[in-house]
């Protein structure tokens, strides 16, 4: 939370164990030890910006009804020095306490002294985090699902970093095993069947349009000079052709995304590092393989009953479940993609990182377990595993389902929808609903220039307050420094709701790294663009109170600060015109 908000709950804390105190000294309260109680603003703030149970979680010590003891505590507790003015006890036995103008000033001067800072802590510790998204598959375009979880998984980073984690952002790059040796053998049809149309494409060969672009690129700069090669021959020159440059798409089409990765991981550097063999051989070592069919399995089904009996999981459920194992080495004697993804996360934690987080699809649901039952395996922890599984996007204009670019009659791709989205609406959009939510992204909703769309609705708060301070400025009033007496000024309904909104950001960004959401940052952006429109709409900024207007200028750069922290931390812009 905030400094302003951290030092008065503790100073009503200190306050409420003194009355506590005092009363057992006056002979209110009888001998008895105060228990552990909670300080929190409840739903209703008419009812007082923060409520108590010490009264409620004393009743047993005490022998004493909640209400009586309630009372005992308000009449012996001294608000000198906090910066609450009154308490009252309400229902069975909460104590509710009011605020004093002096706190909305001090949260508007924190704000203005901390600026750009504002919102940040250290509620991390510095612990490294390692947070990988999008992750496509480079044999192929990137889709909406990948535009979904490039939003949510960057945003994330970016929560947890101002929540005073060290994050780093990772692209893991499937560029070996059977998806490669498919993608070749598709290539190599394709760049065949431009010399013999009879040339037999795979049943399960890639089969886009991208695949065909790309053979007769390659044909263009090779002519026929690879048809008499050898089928393996023709095959590797195809993918090394090729496989480049999908990847640096996917670079392009994420840095225009606004996406910058700390690390791009290859899965080939696995194989060719020996760190795939060396994960099986552990495994092995440890008595979690056997053979079975030419191939080597791995005790998944052992492991993972294991991990669930741990968290208590009844057998009778687990054996419901049907737990499989699974192959490490097929009889070709080809590692799967599930040994390389042991190998892959081991190196992950390998490199210090103390929490591994994945965006994954809801689709990847059922290998959730038996990741985190295979870091138990290795000797790891897979509780330090976490997955976030993000729902279906379904993209819609005029009230229907789209599944066709109107400029390339193809499937929409995450590069066609950034030619026709602005990445402002495209980011943030992405960004209003939870990951575990199914999403349609409306086209027309998204490229609306109006109150209707949610991110130009946040950037017009902020370009409203730039206009403020050039109007002012033009008549010749600029802003100042007020003191503390001046912005208790500020005492109107929507003044005080406003900036109760603000004082809540930073426990917001704290909230949004604990659950591993950034849509929470989202909705309390809008939220505060919609508190601040009210208080415009309400309050003349520009009043012959000069102390009242200057009061009021800060406010405004308050919220313009707070705006502009979460647009520029989302990689939103902030425009200062619209």
């Amino acid at each position: 939370m905030s400094k302003t908000s951290s030092n008065a709950i503790k100073s009503l804390r200190e306050a409420i164990e003194n009355a506590v105190k005092t009363a057992i000294d006056k002979g209110a309260l009888p001998q008895g030890e105060l228990q552990s109680f909670i300080i929190e603003a409840p739903a209703d703030r008419s009812h007082g910006d923060y409520a108590t149970n010490a009264a409620m979680t004393g009743a047993k010590a005490f022998r004493m009804p909640p209400f009586k003891i309630a009372e005992a505590i308000k009449e012996n507790i001294s608000l000198e020095g906090t910066v609450f003015e009154k308490c009252e006890v309400a229902g069975p036995g909460f104590i509710n306490f009011f605020l004093s103008p002096k706190y909305f000033a001090d949260v508007i001067e924190e704000i203005t002294a901390s600026g750009e800072n504002f919102g940040r802590s250290d509620f991390g510790q510095g612990k490294k985090i390692n947070v990988e998204f999008v992750s496509a598959n480079p044999t192929g375009p990137m889709h909406m699902g990948n535009a979904r979880g490039g939003a949510l998984g960057d945003c994330l980073a970016a929560v947890l970093d101002a929540a005073g984690y060290e994050v780093s952002r990772e692209f893991y790059v499937n560029d070996a095993g059977n998806q490669i040796e498919k993608f070749a053998s598709s290539l190599n049809a394709r760049y065949m069947q431009i010399f013999d149309p009879e040339f037999i494409m795979p049943e399960d060969g890639y089969q886009g349009e991208d695949i065909k672009d790309l053979a007769k690129e390659f044909e263009g700069i090779n002519g026929d000079s690879f048809v008499a090669a050898s089928e393996a021959e023709r095959k590797k020159a195809l993918v090394d052709f090729a496989l480049p440059k999908n990847i640096a798409k996917m670079q392009a089409d994420m840095k225009k995304y606004r996406i910058e990765y700390d690390k791009w991981f290859f899965e080939s550097e696995l194989h060719n590092s020996g760190k795939v063999k060396a994960v099986v051989d552990l495994l092995t070592e440890k008595g979690l393989t056997y053979e079975k069919e030419d191939a080597l399995w791995y005790k998944n089904a052992e492991v993972v009953a294991e991990r669930l009996k741990k968290s208590g999981m009844k057998e009778a459920d687990i054996e419901k479940l049907e737990l499989k194992d699974d192959v490490l080495i097929r009889a070709n004697g080809n590692p799967t993609y599930f040994a390389a993804d042991i190998a892959y996360h081991k190196d992950k934690f390998d490199r210090g990182f103390d929490t591994c987080i994945n965006i994954w699809g809801a689709d990847h649901h059922g290998h959730v377990a038996r990741m985190k039952g295979a870091m138990d395996a290795i000797g790891l922890d897979g509780d330090k595993l976490d997955i976030v599984l993000m729902q279906l996007v379904r993209l819609v204009r005029n009230g229907e389902v789209v599944r066709m670019s109107k400029r390339t009659g193809k499937a929409i791709q995450l590069a066609d929808l950034l030619e026709e989205v602005p990445v402002d609406s495209t980011r943030f959009l992405f960004n209003t609903r939870e990951a575990n939510t199914q999403m349609d992204f409306d086209l027309d909703l998204a490229v609306t220039q109006d109150n209707q769309n949610p991110v130009y609705y946040v950037q017009y708060a902020h370009a409203r307050i730039c206009s403020i301070f050039r109007n002012l400025a033009a008549d010749g009033i600029l802003p100042r420094a007020c003191t503390s007496e001046e912005l208790m000024l500020l005492a109107a309904p929507e003044e005080i709701e406003l900036i109760h909104h603000l004082s809540a950001y930073t426990d917001e960004i704290v909230a949004a790294a604990k659950d591993y959401d950034p849509t929470r940052i989202t909705r309390y952006v809008a939220s505060l663009a919609a508190l601040f429109h009210k208080f415009y709409n309400a309050q003349r900024v520009k009043v012959d109170d000069e102390a009242l207007m200057q009061a009021r200028l800060t406010l405004c750069g308050a919220v313009k600060t707070v705006i502009s922290n979460v647009l520029t931390m989302f990689n939103v812009n902030c425009p200062e015109k619209m």
